[in-house]
């Protein structure tokens, strides 16, 4: 299996000897995820959160994870420069997407395509704004497949490479998780009182995870 983090590494590195700080726009779910993101990759980039997450289930809960993420850039320092764009709430692009597969398990063809979804647009968001770099966060949780999400953000560079004759923005790989990264980001959510969801946003998600608590508090 593909080592990502390795790839990530060595992408940092050469970012490293550059003259100029590159632009990186990264696709990010909540403030809990991006903190650790966010605290390794400020001496690289000129950083731009993009917020598109039209998995989650509420505008309640959107504009709760949105406000979690401009608390962050507040009282983080290493976040004090981080811009934040709201890619908007498209909740009906998510449900056409997973029209006949509402009832696979987490971890599926569902959860790929979902990845897809929001990458898709963020690295269009990328080309179209001039960014050098895009990625997202979503790998630093130990639910999400990490090889699907950086097979699916090399496929876009690819993608949007040919579209272009070469000139678009590359894909930084990611593994955010490795070295302790997710300890790391409770550790920073503690540190600044970020709210932790307990579900990844999609409705699905919320189900499947009170029907584990229920079967939990049941066998209690």
């Amino acid at each position: 299996m593909e080592n990502y983090y390795n790839r990530f590494e060595t992408q940092l590195n050469k970012v490293s000897e550059e003259k100029t700080r590159p632009s990186l726009l990264i696709q990010a779910c909540c403030a809990p995820c991006s903190s650790h993101c966010l605290e390794v990759l400020a001496d690289y980039f000129d950083i731009t959160v993009y917020f598109y997450n039209p998995n989650i289930d509420e505008n309640e809960e959107y504009v709760k994870r949105l406000d979690e993420l401009d608390k962050l850039t507040k009282m983080a320092e290493f976040a004090h420069d981080v811009k934040i764009v709201d890619g908007g709430y498209e909740p009906e692009v998510f449900y056409e997407m997973a029209k006949g597969r509402e009832h696979l398990p987490e971890r599926g063809e569902r959860c790929y395509d979902c990845y897809k979804l929001r990458l898709s647009k963020t690295a269009r968001y990328a080309k179209e704004n001039g960014y050098d770099y895009f990625s997202t966060t979503l790998s630093i949780s130990p639910y999400k497949n990490a090889q699907w999400i950086n097979e699916i953000g090399m496929e876009l560079e690819l993608q949007l490479r040919e579209e272009s004759e070469g000139d678009c923005p590359v894909f930084l790989f990611s593994d955010f998780k490795k070295k302790n990264g997710y300890k790391r980001s409770i550790e920073l959510s503690q540190e600044y009182g970020l709210y932790r969801q307990d579900y990844c946003g999609c409705v699905f998600s919320k189900r499947e995870h009170e029907e584990k608590l229920r079967r939990k508090n049941s066998e209690a």
